[in-house]
């Protein structure tokens, strides 16, 4: 029998089975045509229909309309940190950042390459425990968008809901993109790597508001690099192969119930493990109850050498990938979208029976 583990990995994440499974059954002949979709044009019909079927189901899950352009980019985040900030900022015009984390972070210091970056908020001093408030917040009054980062996968937190703002906000979605409905009317543009909710690795969903992109700074942006130039065509040959597994995770989505639906489950999935971490001193939350990520839940135990002694035992039950980030530490399950409720009950059950024989 095939064996599937307890999948909590950060990202590139566990995908729904049953994706897997459609995709491996026409792996060598895509609907009859006697090729891999991966042997195919990127400006054949199929290709062609694949990623009209993509941006038509991202709009409907997201309830996105006209004034939406949806692309498939490659790069990761990380290339929109950068890109971002070249089409909307110069030398004299202003953005204003929300530092909550790691990525985040990078994200200023890409953006201060080419404009003015006024910080909100930073938490670094706190350790990245924190989401700011309103009444944490400044902005620059002539802000071209405000940038942040709505769930932080190194520290386990999460904006609960988008931040107040003077300006557009500009977000890296990357970790709890389609997790939850989005206020779009707040938006001018929205990004994030496909490898935790969406598909595979290597492709970024972008989403950025026509009227948003006629804000592009007017000086000259380099082809490649200008959001432009991918609205009016497919421009160069993209990830065919992950947009194609993109179009059928989003098939899924559908299928599930929607954004609605996740929200909920995410919930529940998380309150399962918080739950576990509450009831007693055993297992520690790494950040503030009221910041705490529904896609990456983050906690310490009492020492170093238990948290080894946790993940290698963890490991030889099939629960795998619990280890936290390098720069932090500690434990983290990451229970993104496809992540079932049969592999949160396994974790936390483990959890129980290791503090009964460790605490």
């Amino acid at each position: 029998m095939m064996k599937r583990v307890h999948n909590f990995s950060a990202g590139p994440a566990t995908l729904p089975l049953s994706v897997l499974e459609k995709v491996q059954s026409e792996l060598f002949d895509y609907k009859g045509k006697g090729a891999s979709i991966i042997e195919m044009s990127h400006r054949s019909p199929e290709y062609t229909e694949i990623n009209r079927q993509a941006v038509e189901r991202l709009k409907e899950i997201t309830g996105a309309d006209d004034d939406w352009e949806i692309l498939f980019l490659q790069g990761g985040a990380s290339s929109q940190f950068m890109m971002a900030a070249h089409n909307f900022l110069n030398t004299e015009r202003t953005a204003n950042y929300i530092d909550t984390g790691t990525w985040s972070a990078k994200a200023i210091k890409e953006a201060k390459l080419y404009g003015k970056v006024h910080t909100s908020f930073s938490g670094k001093e706190g350790a990245y425990s924190h989401i700011p408030t309103s009444d944490d917040l400044s902005f620059a009054d002539d802000a071209v968008y405000t940038h942040f980062t709505s769930n932080n996968t190194v520290a386990g937190t999460q904006f609960q809901t988008e931040p107040k703002s003077n300006a557009p906000l500009v977000c890296d979605a990357s970790s709890d993109f389609l997790s939850r409905p989005l206020d779009l009317d707040k938006y001018g543009l929205i990004y994030a790597g496909a490898q935790k909710n969406v598909g595979p690795a290597g492709v970024t969903v972008v989403m950025i508001r026509k009227s948003f992109l006629e804000k592009q700074r007017p000086e000259a942006i380099p082809t490649i690099l200008n959001y432009q130039t991918h609205v009016e065509k497919l421009f160069n040959t993209p990830p065919v192969f992950a947009v194609y597994m993109v179009n059928y995770v989003l098939k899924w989505i559908q299928e599930k119930g929607g954004l609605s639906y996740f929200e909920k489950f995410s919930k529940e999935k998380s309150d399962l493990i918080y739950s576990e971490i509450d009831q007693d001193e055993f297992y520690r939350g790494t950040v503030e109850k009221e910041a705490r990520s529904k896609m990456n839940v983050t906690f310490r135990l009492p020492s170093e050498n238990l948290e080894k002694r946790f993940i290698a035992e963890a490991a030889s039950q099939n629960l795998m990938n619990l280890k936290g980030h390098r720069s932090v530490g500690g434990v983290r399950a990451s229970i993104y979208n496809a992540c079932e409720m049969e592999s949160v009950k396994a974790l936390v059950d483990f959890m129980s029976d290791f503090k009964i024989k460790n605490g």
